[in-house]
């Protein structure tokens, strides 16, 4: 995707990699996108690029119900 491929080379050698600095770009990022720029974005990506994007927003979504399920029960295996 261009827009990693430009925040990369923006970051590169000043982040360490860790979740908070990447949540923090994200979001700083995407608090300057407007729903018609991030639809653009979308439209750009390629069909791979899409079909990990969807996959990864599932994923995630699934682990964060899961950790909300975790909260409010406890698992028996």
């Amino acid at each position: 995707m261009k827009l990693v491929d430009e925040i990369f080379e923006m970051y590169k050698g000043k982040i360490r990699g860790s979740q908070e600095d990447l949540d923090m770009i994200a979001f700083t990022i995407l608090e300057q996108l407007d729903h018609t720029e991030l639809l653009d974005m979308v439209k750009e990506l390629s069909e791979d690029e899409l079909a990990y994007f969807i996959r990864l927003y599932i994923v995630e979504s699934l682990k964060g119900r899961l950790e909300q399920l975790d909260d409010t029960k406890t698992f028996y295996h």
